[in-house]
């Protein structure tokens, strides 16, 4: 199973390096971290809103539409996935303290890029989850001379305990165990991208080896 991190690539290259990532591990399913901005995918991919998207497409497809140019893109938008024996969910959007307690139909514009207390809540209903994404960090896993991270998204970890929440936004890979969980911080998918062992739930990181078709593990 490939995972990646943030794409961005309404840009041009780094739509390449996003489709790059497919070309070389020809995956069977993908995970992706948020700020993707590009949906007609090669494989099927399960993802989360990030803050930078196209979304009146996340909109659509959270009604359980599909516009056109969206092939094999899957929200995931506090709900959850059976993939390969595994579940997995996921939290779409950032944190806004000034949003968090509206009702999600009270967003309009850009403002939709948010999840408030009701998407916290749905998600916290979950049960038996193995795998969260999250844009998001929790609290206790990056440090920029302050702590970046969410309390909501540490609390909903609490909540459901996964054994690996994959987190995007910040494009750095960190570690921590929170909770209980291991959480990762991944780099942006135009540095690296990651394999996931759907059976031990193992993360490799690798680095790109463009136009090899060949994998570089990052040591």
């Amino acid at each position: 199973m490939l995972v990646l991190g943030d794409a961005h690539a309404a840009d041009p290259a780094r739509r390449e390096a996003l489709l790059e990532c497919y070309r070389t591990v020809d995956p069977d399913h993908v995970l992706q971290a948020g700020d993707l901005e590009h949906y007609d995918l090669p494989a099927p991919t399960w993802f989360i809103a990030g803050n930078n998207e196209d979304l009146d497409v996340i909109e659509a497809l959270r009604t359980g539409n599909r516009p056109a140019g969206t092939t094999n893109a899957h929200l995931l938008a506090s709900s959850v996935a059976a993939l390969e024996g595994r579940r997995v969910a996921g939290l779409s959007g950032n944190y806004a303290p000034t949003r968090y307690d509206c009702a999600r139909a009270e967003l309009e514009g850009n403002r939709r890029r948010h999840f408030t207390h009701e998407d916290i809540e749905r998600a916290a209903d979950l049960s038996d989850i193995d795998v969260l994404l999250a844009h998001e960090a929790p609290t206790g896993l990056l440090y920029y001379g302050y702590d970046p991270g969410c309390e909501h998204v540490t609390d909903l970890i609490e909540a459901l305990s996964p054994t690996l929440c994959l987190v995007g936004h910040h494009h750095t890979h960190r570690e921590a165990e929170i909770a209980g969980s291991r959480v990762v911080s991944l780099a942006p998918a135009w540095e690296r991208y990651y394999t996931l062992d759907p059976a031990t739930l193992e993360l490799t990181a690798y680095d790109h080896e463009f136009g090899s078709g060949e994998l570089a593990p990052d040591e």
